[in-house]
């Protein structure tokens, strides 16, 4: 090596360390520039590494015009060719490396610090569907906005995946992962004090694209630092962070949320609800990647592959290093001297100074458009998509057994009465109210048909689920009510009035601490039934493969599917949620070891992203369409998620199986 810090061609050290030789230089009439011009006095002593290459000085004089581009533009396809030769050995070459550098300590700390993103990304999913009940009080949401609140989140990680994944592949994994995940933190911020609903849905829409990268980056970033023998499974312990962000959701809603006197108002105009703490504690996690993150290195592969060879070496020694410290072999030395590095597109475009600017920069243009394309063209080769439909399912269960228990009242009169209590669940047809008072009470899924309220007097109600229809009110006053015209349906007024009606929302539904507390224990109950199956597929995925791991969950979760169609109560509804959930989170783990692996390292994050994006999409039409046919019927939803997983299942025969293969 001389002192620029270039190799000798062909070379191996007698310490089993790694000498470039790239013949192309030769091959190309070009030579070595550490091979001439430089005196044995300027070597430096075996085994040190130092320096950074500097850019090669030998190149030819500049050529004129269309003669440069003639001789110097080589074509890419053969290029393309001998990137594929370079990224052969690279994927071998690295392969020994990440042996040599064993696993330990190093992996352990990424696997957490990683854990925390992935953590992120599980808690995102849930914030919205645990603050719906609470924020539409405060923002008057109607149900057309409730939905579209639900969907925001799903879209912005759509897009996020599928932006991040790409941005991955061009500035680095690290790099991304930090400006993804700072995005998501700053606008899960805002979104606890915003009070609009446009800027807090604008808030969670943003928030969505930021934590969108998560998944298909982590997992990208980690798999590069994971030798064959250990990836699958260490991939998959990995996944048990998405768990644990939907038991951390799911638990800090149950402990805050109903805590309604951890709030603070400032006139009518800012309110500050404890809806509100929940969201701004569901920003931790991501906080706390980011913050850890931070003191993590890039990954080496990424370099490599990007023609970073000095910054690749250090980072596998940092690895080597570390591990061998914590096993107790300090005094091992790193063996590894210089790593194959992967040509890049713009080495392979020279024509010289004399060439005008507007030609290099069409051809490094239409280089890029090229790789771009490339790198997208080899993406669209998956599937990836969930149903969505068990918790509107749950609550439609809910509302039948709720029905069930409904109280109908026909022909009753009742003259000179006050009601100062709770009406609820209850149908009063053809009655007859005179002189009587309903003051300071609730109403709650009161229907009053074909009925006669005469000198009647209402004050202080608040209803929801509360209707009037085809009745006559005759000189009957509504003093503070929320009992708006829009309730009474088809209904008569003779000389009655409305005074100083409540202000606010109109809510359709008032939800209680218990249902609160049952959408809470729903959630886990659902997120802890995936710990099983994580752990089989942790321990299984290295023995039995990638494959078989993928097809069997799918066929056993289309069965398990087969069987919602018996499901005609909630808690038979929740115990085939958690089976379901516990049976198809190893069809997902395989599907994440298999997409790292059957990518090479240079469109990885793009091609996760674009599946990941997917994954999001399918979740969009399944709360569109599926939603739609809960209390018509459970046949289309069964036969299309049935469906879905045993083609998956069928597809999953036709990938090449990628246990005990080099990360290419």
């Amino acid at each position: 090596m001389d002192d620029d810090g270039r190799y000798r061609d062909g070379v191996q050290s007698g310490d089993g360390g790694y000498y470039r030789n790239d013949s192309r230089a030769n091959d190309d009439e070009g030579h070595s520039d550490s091979t001439e011009g430089h005196d044995e006095d300027d070597e430096i002593y075996e085994g040190e590494y130092q320096g950074i290459p500097r850019a090669d000085s030998g190149k030819a004089g500049g050529m004129d015009g269309v003669t440069a581009e003639a001789q110097q533009f080589r074509d890419l396809s053969a290029y393309e060719g001998e990137r594929r030769k370079d990224q052969e050995e690279l994927a071998q070459q690295y392969e020994t490396i990440l042996q040599e550098c064993g696993h330990g300590k190093f992996q352990w700390t990424l696997y957490f610090v990683l854990g925390l993103a992935l953590m992120a990304d599980g808690v995102e999913i849930f914030v919205v569907g645990f603050v719906l009940p609470s924020a539409e009080k405060d923002m008057c949401l109607s149900e057309p906005n409730k939905g579209m609140l639900g969907l925001i989140v799903y879209l912005g990680m759509m897009v996020g995946a599928f932006v991040w994944g790409g941005l991955a592949d061009r500035i680095g994994r690290r790099q991304t992962l930090l400006i993804s995940l700072s995005i998501n933190s700053v606008f899960a911020f805002f979104s606890s004090f915003v009070q609009g609903y446009s800027s807090f849905l604008f808030c969670r829409l943003a928030s969505g694209v930021g934590i969108g990268g998560s998944i298909p980056i982590v997992f990208s970033y980690y798999s590069e630092f994971l030798a064959q023998e250990k990836r699958g499974e260490h991939l998959s312990w990995l996944c048990m962070f998405w768990m644990i962000g939907g038991i951390y959701a799911s638990a800090m809603a149950w402990a805050i949320i109903p805590h309604y006197g951890w709030s603070f108002q400032m006139g009518s105009a800012y309110q500050f609800h404890s809806w509100r703490v929940f969201v701004l504690v569901c920003a931790f996690p991501s906080v706390a990647a980011i913050s850890a993150l931070s003191t993590m290195p890039e990954s080496p592969r990424f370099y490599l592959e990007n023609g970073k060879h000095d910054e690749a070496w250090m980072i596998l020694k940092q690895v080597h290093d570390t591990n061998m410290r914590a096993k107790g072999y300090p005094e091992r030395v790193f063996s590894v001297t210089t790593i194959k590095t992967v040509k890049q597109m713009d080495e392979l475009v020279d024509m010289g100074d004399s060439a005008a600017w507007h030609q290099k920069w069409r051809i490094k243009l239409s280089n890029s458009g090229r790789q771009r394309r490339l790198r997208f063209s080899s993406s669209f080769s998956s599937y990836y998509g969930l149903t969505v439909w068990f918790p509107d399912m749950i609550k439609y269960l809910q509302k039948q057994e709720y029905a069930s228990r409904t109280k109908v009242f026909v022909k009753e009169k009742v003259e000179h009465v006050t009601f100062n209590f709770t009406l609820e669940n209850q149908v009063h047809r053809q009655g007859q109210y005179f002189n009587d008072k309903f003051m300071n009470m609730k109403m709650k899924s009161m229907v009053f048909e074909d009925s006669l309220f005469e000198e009647c007097y209402f004050e202080g109600i608040t209803s929801s689920s509360t209707f009037f229809k085809n009745c006559t009110f005759i000189a009957t006053l509504f003093y503070n009510t929320d009992l708006f015209k829009y309730r009474l349906i088809n209904c008569k007024l003779i000389n009655s009035t409305f005074l100083h009606n409540k202000e606010g929302c109109l809510l359709s539904d008032i939800s209680d601490e218990n249902n609160a507390y049952m959408v809470y224990f729903v959630s886990f109950l659902g997120t802890l039934a995936v710990l099983p199956g994580n752990i089989v597929s942790a321990l299984l995925m290295d023995k039995i493969g990638r494959l078989r791991m993928l097809a069997g969950s799918s066929v056993i979760s289309c069965i398990s599917c087969f069987f919602l169609s018996f499901g005609n109560s909630e808690s038979a509804m929740i115990a085939l949620l958690c089976l379901f959930g516990g049976i198809s989170i190893a069809s997902w783990n395989s599907l994440d070891v298999l997409t790292v692996e059957l990518y090479p390292s240079h469109k990885r994050t793009t091609a996760f992203g674009f599946l990941n994006a997917l994954c999001k999409l399918a979740a969009v039409l399944g709360i569109s369409i599926f939603t739609s046919f809960v209390g018509i019927t459970k046949a289309v939803p069964i036969l299309f998620a049935s469906g879905a997983l045993a083609l998956g299942s069928f597809l999953a025969l036709k990938l090449p199986e990628t246990r005990g293969q080099v990360l290419q």
